[in-house]
């Protein structure tokens, strides 16, 4: 930007950064965040998406009683959002020349969210949503930190972002359809 606050740039001195720090890959000098930083965070992200997995397909899994078989799918639908989720930001760890922390050892620690099984479908039900209401508040945090030092991390949260609220939106009416029935827990 120029002080007129038109666009302008030096193309010349684009090219010649691009030449220099090559092992750096997509991290240029224009890179408005701190690479270590956003690492750090986004493997928080890859933690908690891997927790959401996990719980979700045990409750797909294990989920009960006459009502459970279309709560089974969401929670299955769930799931493999939740992975894509995580293959998303590894990825953007990955092109920020970071390594995804997929080591299941202090797992529960770096995530956000908590593995709770829930005694009965309608607990299931409630620890996702609580799950979600996690991501859905730390989500919009990263957005906002992000901003427009790290746009495309920034698009990528909000991504997320946006399904984590479909889905803490899913849970809710399921709740308010279940909350009555309370199937017997195995």
């Amino acid at each position: 930007m120029t002080a007129n606050g038109s666009f302008a740039t030096d193309i010349q001195a684009i090219r010649k950064r691009a030449r220099e720090h090559l092992e750096q890959g997509a991290v240029t000098s224009n890179y408005g965040s701190d690479v270590e930083t956003s690492i750090r965070l986004l493997n928080e992200v890859v933690a908690t998406e891997i927790v959401c997995i996990l719980r979700y397909r045990y409750h797909a899994i294990a989920a009960t009683g006459i009502a459970s078989e279309s709560v089974k799918e969401e929670f299955e639908e769930h799931a493999r959002e939740e992975e894509q989720h995580l293959i998303w930001v590894a990825e953007r760890i990955n092109q920020l020349g970071g390594k995804p922390n997929l080591n299941p050892e202090g797992l529960s620690q770096r995530s956000a969210s908590e593995y709770v099984e829930g005694n009965d479908l309608v607990d299931m039900i409630k620890e996702n949503l609580v799950a979600e209401r996690i991501a859905v508040e730390t989500y919009r945090d990263m957005v906002r930190y992000f901003a427009d030092k790290d746009p495309t991390t920034r698009v990528i949260l909000e991504r997320v972002l946006a399904q984590e609220e479909e889905h803490a939106n899913d849970m809710q009416d399921l709740l308010s359809a279940h909350e009555g029935m309370q199937p017997a827990a195995h």
